[in-house]
């Protein structure tokens, strides 16, 4: 999902433009989605963007670099917001209206699709994200078994493990045009194998 205001601008350094910044990330996710990070230059984003290569550089060190802050911006990592959700329900709607988004599921397969041939795009965006999102489904999942919804000796990192795959699965064989409805059904699905109770 692509935020509509200005990313976060670094304080360092002289005033920057935030038009410049906006134009930049929606350029390199544009860039990201279409050819994928190995074929995505700096020099393609600068032109696409409508700036020079210096301007560009001057934000990022490098494209991996852009990359990543192109990735967080586009998920909302810097969102205050961000909390977590209060239940399964509410957290599979969540995911079930973003993959319900044929961009943001391309996007998705572009990022996986990074693993063979730029790795250091996955790698330096985990590390730098530090699993925010990850551990917030980790405690949706333990709170739910904690509330008595989940068996208790289910392991919420198994758990966790399976509907990693199957955002993966579905994102990598799915239609693109399922409705949210049907795919937060298909999450649910899958946690009723491991015992989940409706409250």
């Amino acid at each position: 999902m692509i935020d509509d205001q200005a990313p976060r601008v670094r304080a360092a350094g002289r005033p920057r433009s935030q038009e410049a910044d906006l134009a930049i990330l929606a350029a390199a996710l544009d860039l990201l989605i279409e050819q994928g990070a190995q074929q995505t230059s700096i020099e393609q984003v600068a032109r696409r963007a409508g700036v020079t290569r210096a301007t560009v550089y001057r934000r990022f060190a490098d494209k991996t670099a852009l990359l990543v802050r192109t990735l967080e911006w586009a998920n909302h990592d810097d969102d205050p917001a961000l909390t977590g959700w209060p239940d399964l329900e509410a957290m599979f709607a969540d995911w079930g209206r973003y993959l319900a988004v044929p961009r943001n599921r391309r996007l998705l397969r572009r990022l996986y699709g990074s693993r063979d041939d730029y790795p250091e795009l996955l790698d330096t965006y985990r590390k730098v994200n530090g699993g925010r999102r990850a551990a917030a489904v980790r405690e949706v999942l333990a709170r739910t078994r904690d509330r008595g919804r989940l068996p208790a000796e289910v392991d919420v990192d198994v758990v966790q493990e399976v509907l990693t795959a199957a955002v993966m699965l579905h994102v990598g064989l799915g239609p693109d045009d399922e409705d949210p409805e049907r795919i937060a059904a298909r999450f649910m699905a899958i946690m009723a194998q491991f015992g989940h109770r409706s409250a």
